[in-house]
């Protein structure tokens, strides 16, 4: 029972995980992996047929090759319907459906789902924060749903 509950764990956890798409490089770095831009791909997890994609400076280096660099806080979103819209239960009207560690412990670019339920749209936002101090750096998209499907909010 114990292995099963902790398989289950780990599915839902790897099912939050980006799925990187591709990157470029934008520096030249001797030692260590290139500075980049990488393009990621995130399923939303409450409402199937949308996928987000962000994409965000990474630092390379031998900081970067150990986990200890800190990334930038800019980052571009555009969330996209990529099937038939279901969504199998009420959503909360604002929820953070994605959060990555960008620094070794203070830093994380999160993605937030925001429901407009005068136009049945789907919003969503990127932004970087620190345990102290984040940025003001944001990117917001919409998708919007079929007045046939209405969004169910909790």
């Amino acid at each position: 029972m114990r292995l099963l509950v902790t398989a289950l764990a780990l599915a839902s956890v790897t099912a939050l995980h980006a799925e990187e798409i591709g990157s470029v490089d934008t520096v030249f770095k001797f030692i260590g992996p290139d500075h980049k831009i990488v393009v990621e791909a995130y399923d939303d997890p409450g409402v199937s047929g949308v996928t987000c994609f962000i994409s965000r400076a990474k630092t390379g280096g031998l900081k970067g090759a150990f986990g200890l660099a800190e990334d930038k806080s800019e980052a571009s979103i555009a969330c996209r319907q990529v099937g038939p819209i279901a969504i199998a239960k009420p959503i909360k009207a604002q929820e953070e459906i994605f959060s990555e560690r960008t620094s070794l412990i203070f830093k994380r670019q999160r993605i937030v789902r925001m429901v407009d339920p005068k136009r049945n749209t789907l919003v969503y936002l990127t932004y970087s924060d620190r345990v102290i101090e984040g940025s003001p750096q944001n990117s917001v998209t919409a998708v919007p749903v079929d007045r046939a499907t209405p969004i169910p909010v909790r």
